[in-house]
This record gives C-alpha cells, structure tokens and sequence, in this order.
C-alpha cells in the first residue's frame, strides 16, 4: 500500500471518528483540518457510504450519521494514550473541583476501552508525570456548580446567583451565562446581569447560592472571547512609557490589565492599555513597577498614583 492510500485511510477514519462526535460536521470545517480540497473530502464520505457507513447529508449542508447508528469502540494511538496521562495531571492540577470528578469517571471509561498493553503503558509512565502548581486551590461551597453553569448555557436559562463582592457585601443577581475562562488561578464567569443591564465577570468562588431557572436568555450572544476582548465599553485608556529593560517581567500581567499596543520608541515602550479598574485594580499593579514608567495619560491616573503613594508613606513611617 503507498503512501497515498494510507494517508486516505488514516484520514477516512478520522473522518468517522468526527462523525461520531459531533451532531453535524461541515465538508468545509473537515476540508480545512485535514488540509485538502472540498472536493477530497466529498470523495472521502463517498468511500464511508459504499463501507456500509449511514451517512445523512450532502455537500453543502453538513453530515451526521443515521440517528441510532452505532459503532464499535474507538481505538487509541499509543500517542493519544501518552496524551490522555497528561491531560489528566493537568487537570488533576488545574481544573476545578466541580469538574475533576467527572473527569476522572470519563477517563475511566476511556481505560476500559484500551488494550491491555496500553492499559500497563497507562501504569508504568503514569507516575513518571507530575505538574507543579504553586498556588492553591480556590474552595467552593456549592457542588458541582460549573456543570450548573454549564448547563445554563446549553440550555439557554438565567441563573439566579448570590454573590459576595470583595469588599465582603452580597448581592443577587440574574444573569444570562455567555462562557466560563480561568485566569490567574480564579474561574470566571462571563454573563449578562439583568440587574445592570450589561455584562460582567464574576468570580465562580464568590457564588454563594445559585439556581437555574426556567426563564429563557431574552437574547442571543456570540462567543466568550469577543466579551472579553471588547469588554462594556466603560474603559479609560492609560498611555505609559516603560524602561525596557523590565517590559518582560511584564509579560504574564499585562494582557490581563488591557493592553492594546506596544509601541518601541527611543526612551522605552509606549504601552497603551484599555482598562475599567482605574479607579483601584490598575494603580496598584502599576506601583509594583512605577520606577521604571512614565505616565502619559490620563492625568487623573498621576493624581490616583499621588495618593496612594502618599497613603503609603503614611503606614510605613508610623511607630
């Protein structure tokens, strides 16, 4: 067999295993994976079709198997069995409480599906793997409150949350969920509150309470990313000329604070940020590294500065 038909057949079967796992899969999207032609790819279900496979759709549409197709158990590359180890340390590490359980109940479905060489390769390289996290893990007092979210989502029903701000008060909100992101070691949450009229971000820890109710979202909303990326629109842009020599400590922080462009001049870089916590969140993130920036714009920030560094003075010259 030449390489062209075993390139065919490993792409045929990924193929399938597509079909599988997704409700409608596009001859474009599948095209663009695999990097070859639409037309490839009709010829490709074709081949699934005269197998025997129950192919529903055609070019244009999408495709999906029969509805109550079903197939023998997926087999695993000794590669994807390696890969399944790590993910699984990582989300050991890193996920949240409320999802790490069934995680684990999905990868032991996985294991029973394995060979048995690849269920001893599982045993002999499983604890030669660990990922270090240094920060601790965030409790919460509401089980399996991500799936909740989730749910929301799929389901397109407002949740109904109580919610303890920072400053220790609580409030009750309702809100319609666009996505869930983790940063700096906190879940978040992204939603529309109803109570605002806008969106916001809420810290999945400071969910004190939260209900699913049979209210429908009263709109549609795009993806997470174009919510964060845009944000409210309430934002203050800050312009700093930074010492270079200090723009890669920075690297991790400042995205998370909104920058938008970085400009290489003479006497630094210009940074310029788009943020809505110019009132306490900016300034001291800034003070961390204010001697070696320059504040550009806006004035109010130089006077923020001013104080804080004033409040500052105060609590260290105290006897």
């Amino acid at each position: 067999m030449n390489d062209h038909y075993l390139k065919k057949l490993d792409r045929v079967t990924a193929i399938l295993t597509q079909l599988q796992s997704k409700p409608i899969v596009r001859a474009q999207d599948l095209a663009e994976k695999f990097e070859v032609s639409v037309r490839t790819i009709y010829r490709d279900v074709k081949t699934l079709e005269n197998a025997g496979i129950p192919i529903v759709g055609e070019a244009g549409s999408g495709y999906s198997l029969m509805d109550g197709y079903k197939l023998p158990p997926v087999m695993f590359t000794k590669e994807e069995v390696l890969s399944f180890i790590t993910a699984e340390k990582l989300m050991q590490k890193f996920s949240h409480q409320s999802l790490g359980k069934h995680y684990q109940t999905a990868m032991e479905k996985v294991r029973s599906v394995l060979k048995y060489s690849d269920r001893n390769l599982i045993q002999n390289i499983e604890k030669q793997i660990d990922i270090y996290n240094y920060y601790p893990k965030t409790e919460d007092t509401i089980k399996d409150i991500i799936p909740t979210i989730l749910e929301s989502i799929a389901e397109k029903r407002q949740l109904t949350l109580e919610y303890g701000t920072a400053d220790s008060k609580i409030s009750e909100r309702t809100v319609e969920v666009v996505g869930v992101f983790f940063e700096f070691n906190f879940w978040y949450i992204m939603a529309f509150c109803t109570l605002r009229n806008d969106f916001r971000q809420f810290r999945v820890d400071r969910i004190l309470k939260i209900i699913k109710t049979q209210n429908p979202f009263l709109q549609e909303y795009g993806q997470i990313n174009d919510y964060r990326r845009h944000g409210n629109g309430n934002k203050t842009k800050v312009r700093l000329l930074v010492d270079k020599k200090i723009i890669s400590h920075l690297a991790n922080a400042k995205k998370y604070y909104g920058l938008t462009d970085e400009i290489d001049t003479e006497n630094g870089v210009e940074m310029i940020f788009e943020t809505d916590w110019i009132i306490e969140g900016f300034p001291r993130w800034l003070i961390t590294f204010a001697d070696y920036a320059e504040i550009l714009e806006p004035e109010s920030l130089k006077i923020t500065m001013r104080d804080l560094l004033n409040d500052i003075s105060i609590n260290i010259n105290k006897a």
